[in-house]
């Protein structure tokens, strides 16, 4: 959401600055140039990885001593079709670490937040993947490890996407 934001503000000032002079731009060359740049600079700023805010969060939470839970697990090295079920794995059991800390209230329960609502939005956007094989796992096939190693897994899978 806090990229989202970012590019509806951006998208802002540049409809301030064509609705100002959208007119005049027009009659020249440079305007014409101005003109392109500015429609191209939204689509580089949101083309960015989409999970950069949720590795950010996970970055504040790894270290928390707060959160104790086993969680399943997803493997980092499930074939690409598979994509789209690991990332929702990893979403469903982060809404278990936030329900631990909604329990427990815990330091980091803002952070939790936060990756659970951006992964979740950058799963509708992206849509890695709009049919399961059959051979992905379900959620709960895969082995459950502690929150730490749960955090690096999904570290390294959001850094895989991002390739």
């Amino acid at each position: 959401q806090k990229t989202h934001l970012k590019s509806i503000c951006l998208q802002y000032h540049l409809y301030l600055l064509l609705n100002s002079h959208f007119f005049c731009l027009l009659k020249n060359e440079m305007g014409l140039i101005i003109f392109f740049l500015c429609a191209y600079v939204p689509k580089t700023a949101a083309g960015h990885c989409k999970w950069a805010e949720v590795l950010k969060d996970l970055e504040q939470i790894k270290t928390s001593k707060d959160i104790d839970v086993s969680l399943y697990t997803a493997n980092t090295d499930e074939d690409k079709e598979c994509q789209e079920p690991v990332m929702r794995c990893f979403l469903l059991e982060t809404k278990v670490i936030l329900q631990e800390c909604l329990i427990k209230n815990c330091s980091k329960t803002q952070d939790v937040l936060n990756i659970w609502k951006n992964g979740n939005a950058s799963l509708e956007n992206n849509k890695l993947n709009s049919t399961t094989s059959e051979k992905c796992k379900e959620c709960e096939e895969y082995e459950e490890k502690n929150f730490t190693e749960f955090i690096q897994s999904f570290v390294k899978v959001i850094q895989k996407e991002c390739k």
